[in-house]
C-alpha cells in the first residue's frame, strides 16, 4: 500500500507523524509505549466504568426502595428488569457499538462533520428498533407466565413493564450519545452527566417512594426520569457547543445508507444481547430443579455480583472498539495491533484481580445479600465458577471489542450463536442432568460456550491482517465522505 495507491492517506496523515506512529522511537522503550498506549485505553475506559456502573446503579437504587412498598412489588420490578429490560438493554446497547466503529474511524480519520451524520443515523434507527420491541413490555404477563412464573408475580410485572417504556425508550439516546462522545474523548462529560443522574435519582427516591409511597407506577417511571435526565445532558452538551467539530446541526444526510447502518448495527445487537442474556438463563432454569428457592437465591447472588462485575469488561470494550476504529481510521496498522496487545493485557489483569478477591474471600461473598445458611454454603460451593466466568469475561469482551473497532460484529455475532446456544446451552443441559448438583453442571456447561467462544476470538484476533483492515477502512471513509 502506499500514498499514491491511496490518496486519503496523505490528507489524513502528514508524512512526519505517519511515520511517528508506524515506528516505536529509538529513544522509547516497549515499556514507555505500553504505558503510553494504557493511558490512552483508561482515558477512555474509566469514565466509562464509572458511568456504566451509576447507570446500573439507578436501577439497582429502584429495586431497593421497591423492597419498602411489598415483596411481591420488589419481586415484579426485580424481574422486570432481568428479563424484559435486559434483553431490551442489552440488544440496543448492541446496536450502538456500530457508531462506535463509525465515528471512532471518522475521529481517527480527522472526517469529524461525519460523526455527527453518523449519530443522526444512529438515533433513527435505533429508535425504530425500540418502537418495534415495545410488544414485549405491552404483553410481559402473558410472556412471564409462559415461561413458568406465578400469575400473581407475571401480572403486577406486566404493569411494571408498562410503566418501564420511558425507560426503554431512552436507550437509543443514551447509547448512541455516549459512544458518540467516547469517540471524541469527551469521557469526562459522560462520567459528570451520570454521576449528578445518580445523586438526583437517590433524592427522588426517597421523596416520592420512601417518603409520599408514590407505588409501584411512580417508582418505576423514577428510573426512565433519571435516565431522561441523563439524555438531556448529553444532548445538551452536543447540541450548544461542546462538539463545534462532530455537530453541525440536523441533516438530511441522516437518511442516507439506513440499511447498511441497520445491518452493522443489528449485527452488533445479536451479538451483545446473546451475551448479556446467556447467563441469566441459569436463573430462569433454576426454577424446575430441585431445591429450587435457594438455588434461585444463590444464582441471584452470583447473578448480581457477575452483573456489576460486568460493566468493567463492557467499559474495556468500550474502550477497546475506540482505540482500534481510532487507529484504523488514522491509517495505523501497527498502532490498531499495539493496541490490541495493550487492551487484552490491562483487562486480563483486572479480570486476575476480581478472580484473586472471589477466591480468596468466596466464604464471605454471601454475606454482603443474605443471612440463610443454605444459601451461603450453596453461593461457597459456586464461588470457583464464579471466579473463572468472571475471568473469561474480561478477556473475550476486549477481543468483542477489536471486532467492534473494526466493523466486524457479524463474524462475533455468529461466533456468540454458535459458542453459547450451540455448545455450551446443550453441554449445561446435559451436565445438569447428568452430575450431582444441577447447577453446578448447568454452569460448569455454559462456561464451555465461554471457552469456545473466546478461543475462537482469539484465533481471529491472531490471524487479523491489519494493513488490509487500514485499506477497508479508508475505502469506507472516502465512499462516506
Amino acid at each position: 500500500m502506499n500514498e499514491t495507491e491511496h490518496p486519503l492517506l496523505q490528507s489524513t496523515l502528514p508524512k512526519e507523524q505517519h511515520q511517528h506512529q508506524l515506528q516505536v522511537s529509538n529513544n522509547d522503550s516497549l515499556i514507555q509505549q505500553t504505558c503510553l498506549e494504557s493511558k490512552k485505553l483508561w482515558q477512555i475506559a474509566a469514565p466509562s466504568i464509572f458511568s456504566r456502573l451509576t447507570m446500573f446503579s439507578i436501577t439497582v437504587v429502584t429495586q431497593s426502595f421497591a423492597g419498602h412498598l411489598s415483596n411481591l412489588d420488589l419481586a415484579a420490578i426485580t424481574t422486570a428488569c432481568t428479563v424484559i429490560i435486559s434483553i431490551s438493554f442489552g440488544f440496543l446497547l448492541g446496536m450502538a457499538s456500530a457508531l462506535e466503529t463509525l465515528c471512532g474511524q471518522a475521529y481517527g480519520a480527522k472526517k469529524y462533520h461525519m460523526m455527527g451524520i453518523y449519530l443522526q443515523r444512529s438515533w433513527v434507527v435505533l429508535f425504530l428498533s425500540s418502537i418495534v420491541l415495545l410488544p414485549m413490555f405491552v404483553f410481559a404477563t402473558p410472556i412471564l407466565k409462559f415461561i413458568g412464573q406465578p400469575d400473581t408475580v407475571a401480572e403486577r410485572t406486566g404493569l411494571v413493564a408498562v410503566w418501564l417504556i420511558p425507560f426503554h425508550l431512552s436507550f437509543p439516546f443514551q447509547f448512541t450519545l455516549q459512544r458518540f462522545l467516547q469517540c471524541q474523548l469527551k469521557t469526562s462529560v459522560i462520567a459528570w452527566v451520570s454521576g449528578v443522574s445518580l445523586l438526583i435519582h437517590v433524592l427522588l427516591s426517597w421523596v416520592f417512594v420512601w417518603k409520599m409511597n408514590i407505588g409501584i407506577a411512580g417508582t418505576s417511571l423514577t428510573i426512565g426520569f433519571s435516565w431522561w435526565l441523563s439524555v438531556v445532558g448529553m444532548l445538551g452538551y452536543t447540541l450548544f457547543g461542546g462538539c463545534p467539530n462532530s455537530w453541525n446541526g440536523f441533516s438530511s444526510e441522516a437518511f442516507v445508507d439506513l440499511w447498511e447502518f441497520f445491518k452493522l448495527s443489528v449485527a452488533s445487537g445479536i451479538m451483545l444481547a446473546l451475551e448479556n442474556f446467556y447467563y441469566r438463563m441459569l436463573l430462569i432454569v433454576s426454577g424446575y430443579m430441585p431445591n429450587s428457592e435457594v438455588a434461585i437465591d444463590a444464582l441471584s447472588v452470583c447473578v448480581t455480583i457477575y452483573g456489576w462485575e460486568s460493566m468493567i469488561p463492557l467499559g474495556f470494550l468500550a474502550a477497546t472498539g475506540v482505540r482500534i476504529a481510532n487507529e484504523l481510521g488514522a491509517g495505523n496498522a501497527k498502532g490498531a495491533k499495539f493496541a490490541t496487545l495493550v487492551a487484552v493485557a490491562n483487562t486480563v489483569l483486572v479480570g486476575f484481580i476480581f478472580w484473586l478477591i472471589i477466591m480468596v474471600f468466596n466464604e464471605k461473598l454471601a454475606l454482603i445479600f443474605t443471612s440463610s445458611s443454605s444459601v451461603i454454603q450453596m453461593v461457597n460451593e459456586l464461588a470457583i465458577l464464579l471466579a473463572f466466568t468472571i475471568l473469561l469475561n474480561c478477556i473475550q469482551p476486549v477481543l468483542s471489542g477489536v471486532a467492534v473497532g473494526s466493523g466486524r460484529q457479524a463474524i462475533v455475532a455468529y461466533i456468540n450463536i454458535g459458542s453459547y446456544y450451540a455448545v455450551g446451552m446443550p453441554l449445561g443441559f446435559f451436565l445438569g442432568w447428568l452430575l450431582p448438583s444441577s447447577i453446578v453442571g448447568m454452569w460448569t456447561g455454559m462456561m464451555s460456550g465461554t471457552i469456545v467462544q473466546t478461543l475462537i476470538l482469539v484465533i481471529i484476533t491472531m490471524r487479523y491482517d491489519w494493513g488490509k483492515e487500514v485499506r477497508k477502512v479508508q475505502i469506507l471513509i472516502k465512499h462516506a465522505h
